[in-house]
C-alpha cells in the first residue's frame, strides 16, 4: 500500500529494480537520475557496504498528474543482485508497489534470470503478496549483446502470461524511460482500482 502524506498532499509509491547481478539495475537508475530535471528529483543515495551496493532516489513524475488532489512521488531502489544477498533483497521488497525485473539478455544468462525471478516471487509470497497480481515489468536489458535471448524466452521458461515486457540498452539509455513509464502506469492503474 502506498504511503499517503496528507500534510504534503502526496502519494508515495516504491519501485524496486530487481534482477541478477550485473544485469543493469544500477545503470537504469543512474540514467533515470541523470536525465530527470533537478526540480523533480531528489539526491541519489548510494549505500555501499564491503560487497554490495544499493541505490535510492525519489522523483515527482509531472506527466502522471495527480490523484484526487494528491501529487505522485516515486521512490526508486535497486537490490544487490548477487545470490548471497537474499536477506537484503527481501528487506528492500517490503512495501514495494511494483518491480522492474531487469533481465540480462546474454544468451548464457537464462538460468540466472529465471532463478532470480523465482527468488523474487518467493520473497513476495513470504510477505503475503500474490506475485501473479503484483505489478512487474520484465525488462530485457543489454539488447545489443550477441548471442542474446529472444523476447519471450524468459516468459516461456517461467510460464508467465500477460506480463508487460520492454527492451533496453541501459548503458545508452535506450528503453530505460519507457520501462519506468510502463511500471508507473501499472502501479497507478492498480492503485486506482483498489
Amino acid at each position: 500500500m502506498p504511503h499517503l502524506d496528507p500534510t504534503e498532499k502526496q502519494i508515495v509509491f516504491k519501485i524496486v529494480y530487481f534482477g541478477p547481478g550485473m544485469s543493469g539495475k544500477t545503470t537504469n537508475l543512474r540514467y533515470i537520475h541523470k536525465v530527470l530535471t533537478n526540480k523533480y528529483k531528489g539526491e541519489m543515495l548510494v549505500l555501499d557496504t564491503e560487497k554490495e551496493r544499493t541505490l535510492f532516489f525519489d522523483f515527482f513524475p509531472v506527466s502522471l498528474g495527480t490523484i484526487q488532489g494528491y501529487s505522485l512521488k516515486f521512490h526508486l531502489y535497486t537490490i544487490p543482485g548477487q545470490i548471497f544477498y537474499e536477506a537484503s533483497r527481501k528487506i528492500l521488497l517490503v512495501g514495494a508497489e511494483g518491480v522492474v525485473f531487469v533481465a540480462d539478455s546474454s544468451a548464457d544468462r537464462l538460468r540466472d534470470n529465471t532463478e532470480m525471478f523465482m527468488a523474487m516471487n518467493e520473497n513476495l509470497r513470504s510477505q503475503g503478496i500474490d506475485p501473479s497480481s503484483f505489478p512487474v515489468v520484465l525488462q530485457y536489458n543489454k539488447r545489443d549483446c550477441n548471442p542474446r535471448l529472444s523476447i519471450g524466452e524468459i516468459e516461456r521458461e517461467l510460464g508467465l502470461e500477460n506480463i508487460p515486457v520492454t527492451e533496453s540498452i541501459a548503458i545508452e539509455g535506450k528503453g530505460v524511460m519507457k520501462t519506468l513509464q510502463v511500471i508507473s502506469k501499472e502501479i497507478i492503474s492498480r492503485f486506482q482500482i483498489s
